[in-house]
């Protein structure tokens, strides 16, 4: 396994283990206060991250700036998108909202930009 492919299957495998936690809270709690966060840690986090992890694998890619750029603004937004979100809406601790708000937007740009640098990847990538 790539260096890249097993990152983000290592990441991936936290979130989803994050995401199940959440679940099983959630319905044991009966309460859906968490719903957006654990959907946008199990599809941004666990679903996304896994299914760049197999690209990684299953696709010959040069490692280059964009390939490191790719896998890392896909863990830090990942990350920064699910925990401001966290901070933002559910808001257990009494932080400024403007600093909740940076952490959400942050994440959701850097994860933007992955998205953009997959994409690029893709374009790149020989069969």
């Amino acid at each position: 396994m790539n260096n890249n492919s097993l990152v983000l299957v290592r990441f991936a495998s936290i979130f989803g283990l994050i995401g199940a936690i959440l679940g099983a809270h959630m319905a044991g709690a009966g309460s859906y206060a968490f719903r957006p966060v654990h959907a946008h840690i199990l599809v941004v986090g666990w679903l996304s991250l896994f299914a760049w992890a197999v690209f990684y694998k299953v696709f010959q890619v040069e490692q280059s700036i964009l390939t490191k750029i790719h896998v890392w603004t896909a863990i830090i937004g990942s990350t920064g998108l699910t925990v401001g979100m966290w901070l933002y809406m559910v808001k257990p601790f009494p932080l400024p909202e403007g600093v909740t708000l940076i952490v959400y937007i942050g994440g959701g740009v850097a994860l933007l930009v992955s998205f953009i640098a997959f994409f690029l990847i893709t374009l790149f990538t020989k069969k």
